[in-house]
């Protein structure tokens, strides 16, 4: 064990949170590379198109940021500084990754998608080749240039067959997203993507165990501070990690291992994080930020992870039928200096300029004094100004008796 003394878990979370850019409430106003730096930091920004609130990946940085441009994101995908990709789910991540992630795809085979994209490469080989040789002739595509030839749904998610075949190649590598318009990938070779900036982009080989090693590291240092269990999910690698996995990169000085008080099995830190460890064990690192997460939020994508850390139960429930829903379709889990209080469904009205929340709910146990009241309310007023949609309407709340104080602190932000 490292000779830093056990961590509390509070100590933890705060060194989890400061590792993801979430300990603070950003100082300044947020620049165009601070995008970059908070991708870079997190590994990877998982991608999702739902947008009853802004869509995730555009609301994770919002969440480590404040109030940015939402085009800032789209301007570092077309300017090459980040690439889009298989890896936890599809994902955002630095191009200076790009090799990684390209000589990965062996160690990924088992993912949902590559699964799928390597099962029509092989039906539709011919017909994806003729895709290919289509865009190296005319230039980057979308799916919407194909008109699709038969009405219904059925394969993959319903997709037509041009769709199934443009985002099989991505999946491979074959293809990547050199922009997005309207949030709809334009897709085209990766040759002239990746092939623009990276230079041997496609002759560098780097060899599995390597791959494996860095892709562990870069998990480590993203998370601040994680036990061996949830470090294969965050790239989705196999198999999980047993302790006995990390015994070799401890002894190189590679991951420190500490103690963490409640917690049956070791913590692991990165050394990048070693003073922010020092700092923690003398509790010195303050959790002070108060906002809210989108549901793929690295925070929260790994369920058991969460729980640990949080004592927080979260399943996105947008899948589930709405009568077996406990909470509602897309619900944003409420982050309170170092602690996951609450969360709450919310949409928003843009063309109304209104943040309706429709429900809030605390979690058992947390006290609703004036502080905690103080900080939801102004999550929430920061949030939905930057939605442009600053009137906020809030219905349900659980307890009841937070609504009336949660609406009157909204109201004196409202009019200040």
């Amino acid at each position: 064990m490292s000779a830093v003394p056990a961590l509390s878990l509070s100590q933890a979370r705060a060194l989890h949170l400061g590792a993801q850019g979430l300990l603070a409430r950003p100082r300044r106003r947020a620049r165009r590379s601070d995008l970059l730096d908070a991708i870079a930091r997190m590994q990877l920004l998982q991608i999702d198109t739902i947008h009853v609130v802004a869509r995730s990946p555009y609301l994770v940085l919002y969440s480590r940021l404040g109030a940015y441009p939402q085009t800032w994101l789209e301007d570092l995908l077309a300017q090459r500084e980040i690439f889009e990709v298989w890896a936890h789910e599809a994902c955002f991540a630095p191009m200076g990754d790009y090799l990684l992630h390209r000589n990965a795809h062996d160690q990924r085979a088992h993912h949902w998608a590559v699964r799928n994209a390597q099962h029509h490469r092989d039906a539709s080989g011919a017909k994806i080749d003729r895709l290919l040789a289509h865009i190296r002739e005319l230039g980057p595509v979308k799916s919407s240039d194909f008109e699709r030839e038969q009405a219904g749904g059925g394969g993959w998610w319903g997709w037509k067959d041009e769709k199934r075949w443009l985002e099989s190649a991505f999946a491979l590598g074959e293809l990547m997203v050199a922009r997005r318009e309207n949030f709809h990938r334009v897709y085209d070779l990766a040759e002239r993507v990746a092939g623009a900036v990276v230079p041997h982009w496609d002759t560098t080989r780097i060899d599995a165990a390597t791959v494996r090693r860095d892709s562990l590291l870069k998990s480590v240092r993203a998370l601040g501070i994680t036990q061996a269990r949830w470090i294969a999910d965050y790239y989705r690698t196999k198999p999980r990690l047993r302790d006995a996995d990390l015994d070799a990169l401890v002894a190189q000085g590679a991951l420190l291992r500490v103690a963490v008080k409640g917690w049956e099995a070791p913590g692991y830190v990165h050394p990048d994080h070693a003073d922010a460890l020092v700092l923690a064990a003398a509790g010195r690192l303050r959790a002070t930020h108060a906002t809210l997460l989108s549901p793929f939020d690295p925070v929260v994508w790994d369920r058991e992870r969460a729980s640990e850390f949080f004592g927080f139960d979260y399943t996105l429930e947008c899948y589930t039928p709405e009568p077996k829903r406990r909470y509602g379709y897309f619900v944003l889990p409420i982050l309170a200096r170092g602690r996951l209080v609450g969360r709450l469904d919310a949409k928003a009205h843009r063309r109304e300029g209104v943040f309706e929340v429709k429900a809030l709910y605390l979690e058992e146990g947390i006290a609703a004094d004036e502080a905690l009241i103080a900080d939801i309310a102004r999550a929430i007023d920061d949030c939905a100004r930057w939605h442009a949609t600053p009137k906020v309407e809030l219905q349900r709340c659980r307890p009841a008796g937070l609504r009336t104080p949660l609406r009157a602190a909204l109201r004196a932000l409202a009019s200040a």
